[in-house]
C-alpha cells in the first residue's frame, strides 16, 4: 500500500511548501489514521504530531465529540448557500463567537481560510473609511517580519522573504515597522529592562503617514512563521494606544494564535485589548474542517448598513460561507474547552515546555528559548555569541526535521526555528517522550557545528 500510494502521489500531486525533487529521496509519508497527538504510516510507524498539522489541531486527531457533531449535521444538510438563506450551526456559532471574543466585538463575517479572513478584514476598514467619506486611507501598516497567508492582499502586508519575495511586483503599498523580535532586538536592549524602543518606528511612520492608512495588522504576542516571535503583553498595549492616538484601525490576526494557543483563548487577552477586527481560522474547527472568520465591532457594521442605493454593502463572500458542517465542528470545538478544561491544560503544558527549553538552552547550537502556552520554540545559531545563522545551503531545518521523522516526531522547523505548536491535549506522558527525542537530536549537534 505504501509504495502504490507514494508512487502516484508523486506521479500526481504538487504539495505546499515543498520542493518536488527532494521527494525523490524523501517521499511524502502516507498516513493511514491518527488519534490524538499521534499519526500513524501503513507501517504501524507513529509520528508524534508536534505541530499540529500546521497549527490547526487543537484537541487531538479523531475526537469522539468533533466527529459525533460533524456526522449529525451531515444527516440534516451538507451545505446551503448563504447569501439570502441561514441556519442554525451558523447563528449558535455566531452567538458562541461573540461570548468569548472581546467585549467590543459584535458581529460575525464567515469565509473559509486565514489568508481570506485577513483580506476580509483589510477591505472592511478601507471601505468602512470610504462610507466615511475618507477616500485617502487606502494602505495598511504591518511588522516587517509578519506573516498573514499567502494570497496576494495577505502576501501585501506580509514581511517579504523566501516566501514571497519572487510575487512582490504583485503587492500593494503598504507600510512596515519593525517587529519587536526581543532576542535580535536591533536597538540592542534587554527584554527584561526594554522601554518599548521597538514602539518607535511604527509611531514615526504614523505620524508621517496617518492620513493614508486604514489599519495596523499585526499577530498579537505570538509571530508563527516569522520565526516564532513572541513579544510582550505591553508591545500589544503600546500599538492599540498608537491606533487610538492616531485614528486608525487595530486588526489582529489571531489565525494561528487563536483558540487556547497561548493560555488564553485569545492572545489579545495576554493584553487586555480590544481590536477593531479579529482574524479567525485553523483551530476554530480544531483542524476538522476548514473555516475563516472576521470579527468586528457595532460601530464598523454600522457605516454599511444603509439603504442600498447607497451603495454602501460589502461586496465580498464564497461558495462555501458559514459551511453548516464546518459551523458544527466549530461549536463542538468550544464546547470542548469548557468540558475538558483545556485552558487549565495548557497552564501545565506552559510549565512542562519552559522546564524542557531551560534544559536544553545551553546546549552548543541554542542560542534562545522562548515559549507561550503551548508553543515552545529554539533558536539554533552557529555562534552563541555573535548570534550568527547557520548558512542556508546547510539546510539545518531540513536535516532536524528528517531526524526527527527517525525517531518519531513530526517537527517541521522554520529555518534554523525549531519549534512545537502543541495539541491541547497532550499528556504528560507524552510531553515527556517527545522531549526526550527531541533533545537526543539536538544534543547531536557537533554535527551541525
Amino acid at each position: 500500500m505504501n509504495n502504490e500510494l507514494i508512487k502516484k502521489d508523486l506521479k500526481y500531486i504538487w504539495h505546499p511548501y515543498t520542493q518536488m525533487k527532494d521527494c525523490e529521496e524523501a517521499p511524502p509519508i502516507p498516513i493511514e489514521r491518527a488519534d490524538g497527538v499521534k499519526l500513524y504510516d501503513y507501517d504501524g510507524n507513529f509520528y508524534y504530531d508536534t505541530i499540529s498539522s500546521w497549527w490547526c489541531n487543537v484537541h487531538g486527531h479523531n475526537h469522539p465529540t468533533i466527529k459525533k457533531a460533524i456526522k449529525e449535521q451531515l444527516d440534516a444538510f451538507e451545505h446551503v448557500l448563504f447569501a439570502g438563506f441561514t441556519h442554525k450551526p451558523a447563528v449558535e456559532l455566531a452567538e458562541r463567537l461573540i461570548s468569548i471574543t472581546p467585549k467590543n466585538i459584535t458581529r460575525v463575517f464567515y469565509s473559509d481560510n486565514g489568508s481570506t479572513a485577513v483580506e476580509v478584514a483589510m477591505k472592511m476598514s478601507m471601505q468602512y473609511w470610504q462610507n466615511n467619506g475618507d477616500e485617502k486611507r487606502t494602505s495598511f501598516l504591518s511588522l516587517d517580519r509578519g506573516y498573514h497567508g499567502d494570497t496576494i492582499g495577505a502576501m501585501s502586508v506580509s514581511g517579504v522573504d523566501l516566501f514571497n519575495n519572487r510575487f512582490e511586483s504583485l503587492f500593494f503599498k503598504s507600510f512596515k515597522a519593525p517587529s519587536p523580535y526581543c532576542y535580535r532586538c536591533p536597538f540592542e536592549k534587554e527584554k527584561e529592562s526594554c522601554s518599548l524602543e521597538c514602539l518607535t518606528g511604527m509611531e514615526g511612520i504614523l505620524k508621517e503617514h496617518a492620513g493614508d492608512i486604514a489599519g495596523i495588522l499585526l499577530e498579537p504576542l505570538l509571530m508563527a512563521a516569522g520565526g516564532m516571535i513572541i513579544y510582550p503583553p505591553e508591545y500589544l498595549k503600546g500599538v492599540r494606544d498608537l491606533s487610538n492616538k492616531y485614528g486608525v484601525h487595530l486588526i489582529l490576526d489571531e489565525v494561528a494564535a487563536g483558540f487556547g494557543r497561548t493560555g488564553k483563548m485569545f492572545a489579545c487577552e495576554h493584553a487586555d485589548v480590544e481590536p477593531d477586527f479579529m482574524c479567525l481560522s485553523k483551530g476554530i474547527t480544531s483542524g476538522y474542517l476548514p473555516m475563516g472568520v472576521t470579527v468586528t465591532t457595532e460601530e464598523i457594521f454600522k457605516t454599511f448598513y444603509d439603504d442600498y442605493d447607497k451603495l454602501k454593502t460589502f461586496y465580498h463572500g464564497h461558495t462555501f460561507t458559514g459551511n453548516p458542517v464546518a459551523c458544527a465542528a466549530a461549536i463542538a470545538s468550544i464546547d470542548l474547552f469548557e468540558k475538558e478544561h483545556t485552558l487549565d491544560r495548557v497552564v501545565e503544558i506552559d510549565a512542562e515546555l519552559k522546564d524542557f527549553l531551560k534544559s536544553v538552552q545551553d546546549l552548543p547550537m541554542v542560542g534562545d528559548v522562548r515559549s507561550i502556552g503551548a508553543v515552545g520554540v529554539m533558536e539554533l545559531v552557529k555562534d552563541k555569541n555573535t548570534k550568527a545563522s547557520f548558512e542556508s545551503k546547510k539546510r539545518l531545518g531540513y536535516e532536524i526535521y528528517s531526524r526527527g521523522l527517525k525517531k518519531g516526531l513530526l517537527l517541521r522547523p522554520l529555518g534554523d526555528i525549531v519549534y512545537f505548536f502543541l495539541p491541547l491535549s497532550v499528556k504528560k506522558g507524552e510531553l515527556d517522550d517527545i522531549f526526550n527525542r527531541t533533545r537526543e537530536i539536538l544534543e547531536t549537534s557537533s554535527i551541525f557545528l
